[in-house]
């Protein structure tokens, strides 16, 4: 059910005032939720504005890449869904925006988190926002595409942050922490939401006025175990291992398996350090 904006979250938002650009414009709030992404969807597909931002206080049908489930208790993370609607002149523009507004999506939500917390965390490929090592997961991001025969019609971005300790699932045990549990203090939500939506206003504008070169600079910056980490892989011809050696210009994952680089635009990625 949308319900209006907490008091500390509209506060917040009326003093960044115009570092949102978009994404301070129109805010929605629910107590809960299906999915963001799902909201935000059916907002695009009738029309909705660039930077229209859902959030809610949970989710019962929260995902993340490959259909994985995405734990959304309440109280304990923010879950943020923001419509786009970069364009593209045909599906290899749409394609290759779509592996961009990624990329880009990781250096933002990065970016307010280090802002708001402090924290060093990093990005690991293509969308996770990690810290230490081993690296535990904080943040992940799922963005999808609308597409027609025009190109790119709008792009969902969602994304999950850890921001208080919870019960995570079993599977996650080790893998995944919050920003409290790293800071060792208490974090305020609504600094980190508002940091993210800053820098994801920065990132998204560099972004759509050509700046891939500055977006992928940044994305290798705060990605350093993208080169020289030991990967694993599965294909339709089975599994495989390698070094990773980076992303291209398009946000594809090279892997070097001894003479030859393979290029990974999408599937599952194992990190093994």
């Amino acid at each position: 059910m949308q319900v209006p904006l907490p008091a500390e979250l509209d506060e917040a938002l009326r003093r960044s005032g115009p570092r949102l650009g978009p994404f301070g414009r129109h805010l929605t709030y629910f107590d809960q939720v299906g999915s963001t992404n799902d909201i935000a969807a059916r907002l695009a597909a009738r029309g909705a504005e660039e930077g229209t931002v859902v959030v809610a206080e949970s989710q019962t049908a929260g995902r993340g890449r490959r259909g994985r489930e995405w734990c959304s208790p309440a109280g304990a993370g923010l879950y943020v869904s923001a419509v786009l609607r970069p364009g593209g002149a045909d599906a290899r523009d749409a394609r290759q925006m779509a592996s961009l507004i990624t990329l880009m999506s990781g250096v933002a939500i990065a970016g307010g988190v280090r802002a708001a917390t402090g924290l060093p965390v990093e990005l690991k490929w293509p969308n996770d926002v990690v810290i230490g090592r081993p690296w535990r997961k904080v943040a992940g991001i799922l963005a999808e595409a609308s597409t027609s025969a025009g190109g790119l019609d709008y792009a969902i971005l969602g994304f999950g942050i850890n921001v208080r300790p919870a019960q995570y699932p079993a599977a996650l045990a080790g893998r995944a922490t919050s920003l409290e549990a790293e800071v060792g203090r208490p974090v305020d939500a609504w600094q980190v939401l508002v940091e993210a939506l800053v820098e994801l206003a920065a990132r998204y504008g560099e972004l759509r006025d050509g700046g891939t070169a500055t977006l992928l600079a940044r994305w290798r910056a705060l990605a350093p175990g993208s080169r020289g980490g030991s990967v694993e892989w599965q294909s339709s011809d089975g599994a495989h291992r390698g070094i990773a050696e980076g992303v291209d210009d398009e946000g594809a994952l090279l892997v070097r398996v001894g003479s030859r680089v393979e290029r990974i635009v999408a599937g599952e990625v194992n990190w093994l350090g």
